[in-house]
């Protein structure tokens, strides 16, 4: 043994610090440590055969409806690439909004990993609507370009906007009349469900989605997704493309029972909440601030801003935040389920300090 090496797990950050950078940065729900802790011990079969995999089913279901199937994966991007495959032929493209984070943010692992050609369309505010797909939704029968086969809408959008029940069944409709089908980038689905008001099939399988990826950890997870298959019709071999695509975790009681903490009871509900309430307290107290401009309407749990380059570069030594086109000037600022009211407050005293130097 080195003699050196330490026995003991020690604390290496500040448990205090809160940022706006992303809701990616904030822990795992206490709620949901405590779940991973009761799956732990003793022997589960491995690879999704486990009684808690099998019981999430039941919390799905109760979600998105009697046909609905969980696909527990690791992480956002396999979860849409899993999908996205399981919809599309070898020769088939998705139309997507061009700020998408399938095509934004994922480094490519849609064309590269699932072979998809993805057809982008520029939108004002992150929405897709069946006028704007049209411009992409042709050509079915010409060898010399990829097949549209799927239409993809991320709930909430990449610019925090929010679709509507109605907005995405129109989509739904425009799709399926010209046989495409339709999948829900569903990260931040909790939090486009607390900004409406209504439960997650309201704008998911009730207006005609055909495939689902469900977000976890932006949500109080530790780690983990899911691909939610809502029309079984239309999806085919959906555990090999997940063992293909490297997203089959072979014990994957981990992964469901903390989706099952999250879905079985209010938690998701509760915690999209709170952070879509801190967005709000937030941009309330932007908005206050004379020189900030905030970009797009405020529906969920993100806010867009635009001011003064040299005040976020001072900024950003405060608080940890990302520059969305720096160029512009344009910023993006995250609230998480553990964001609190002090946190907010700080930061905007912070940016009226900043901006009045």
């Amino acid at each position: 043994m080195n003699p050196t090496a330490k026995t003991d797990a020690r604390r290496h950050h500040d448990p205090d610090v809160r940022g706006f950078a992303s809701d990616n940065y904030a822990g795992a729900h206490p709620e949901v440590l405590a779940a991973i802790a009761l799956a732990n011990g003793g022997h589960q079969i491995a690879y999704g055969e486990d009684d808690y995999t099998d019981h999430l089913q039941q919390v799905i279901r109760g979600h998105f409806g009697a046909s609905a199937e969980a696909f527990p994966v690791f992480n956002g991007t396999g979860a849409n690439v899993v999908a996205l495959q399981a919809l599309t032929d070898r020769w088939g493209a998705v139309i997507c909004a061009e700020s998408a984070h399938i095509h934004v943010d994922e480094c490519g692992a849609p064309e590269r990993v699932g072979g998809i050609k993805l057809l982008t369309v520029p939108t004002t505010d992150g929405k897709l609507t069946p006028e704007l797909i049209e411009r992409q939704a042709f050509g079915w029968d010409d060898e010399h370009r990829a097949m549209p086969q799927v239409v993809s809408v991320a709930q909430n959008t990449e610019l925090g906007t929010v679709y509507t029940p109605d907005e995405i069944r129109a989509i739904c409709e425009f799709a399926h009349e010209r046989g495409m089908l339709v999948h829900v980038d569903g990260a931040r689905l909790a939090n486009a469900a607390a900004s409406l008001d209504v439960p997650m099939r309201t704008f998911t399988n009730a207006v005609g989605v055909d495939i689902l990826s469900l977000g976890g950890t932006k949500n109080g997870a530790l780690f983990g997704e899911a691909v939610v298959v809502l029309n079984r019709d239309a999806v085919r071999h959906m555990k090999h493309l997940r063992k293909l695509s490297m997203q089959l975790a072979s014990k994957m009681r981990f992964v469901s029972v903390q989706l099952e903490a999250l879905l079985a009871k209010d938690l998701w509900l509760r915690n999209a909440r709170h952070a879509n309430e801190m967005a709000q307290r937030l941009a309330e107290g932007v908005r206050a601030v004379h020189g900030v401009e905030i970009l797009h309407p405020v529906q969920a749990n993100a806010v867009f801003a635009r001011l003064p380059h040299d005040v976020s570069e001072r900024l950003q030594k405060r608080y940890r935040f990302y520059f969305w086109d720096e160029a512009a000037g344009d910023v993006r600022w995250m609230c998480s389920f553990d964001t609190r009211e002090e946190d907010v407050d700080g930061f905007v005293a912070a940016l009226k300090e900043e901006m009045a130097r």
